[in-house]
């Protein structure tokens, strides 16, 4: 009798009683972080999360690293592919060729490389850029406006110090619908 009573103590202090002190300090002390990092567009809806990437692939918007996951958040992982392999290489190089990257204007990085979890929700400044002419055509937008843009949602990796900057990519894509207007 007294191991089923230690066993229904621990349930309840370890299962339950932890786990809402935890949650309840976490919405006290980061409520936005322990909701989610929700985003919500222009009427209130729910449109995604600020932790995690989601796949955009019409030219009007800015596209995300790439995910091995397929921006499944139950799925998340990287590859686990040697930096070797063909199948990378063959990734990265189809990549490369739906983009206009040229010599004189290189693709960075971070728009041919997943990140390690699949769902990492921003991208460089660089790639931003890169990505700023194919999206003022697509819209029909001055390239500069494109630009003010990024230079408006971009923030710096490690608050309180400068570049590199990055820029959440569901966040700048609401900011080029409000633009577009």
């Amino acid at each position: 009798m007294t191991t089923i009573r230690l066993t229904l103590l621990s349930i309840l202090l370890c299962g339950l009683a932890y786990t809402t002190a935890i949650f309840g300090f976490a919405r006290i002390i980061t409520p936005d972080l322990a909701s989610g990092s929700l985003i919500k567009d222009a009427t209130g809806t729910i449109v995604g999360s600020r932790q995690i990437a989601q796949p955009f692939t019409t030219d009007r918007y800015f596209h995300p690293r790439p995910s091995a996951c397929d921006y499944n958040a139950r799925a998340a992982a990287g590859s686990n592919l040697s930096p070797t392999n063909p199948k990378l290489t063959t990734r990265a190089a189809e990549i490369i060729a739906t983009t206009q990257a040229t010599p004189g204007n290189p693709i960075p990085a971070d728009l041919v490389t997943a990140s390690g979890s699949g769902l990492d929700p921003h991208i460089s400044e660089a790639a931003a850029r890169f990505q700023a002419p194919r999206i003022a055509t697509a819209r029909q937008l001055d390239p500069a406006t494109v630009i003010a843009l990024i230079q408006k949602t971009k923030h710096p990796l490690i608050p309180g110090i400068t570049p590199p900057f990055l820029l959440n990519v569901l966040e700048l894509n609401l900011a080029l619908d409000a633009a577009s207007r």
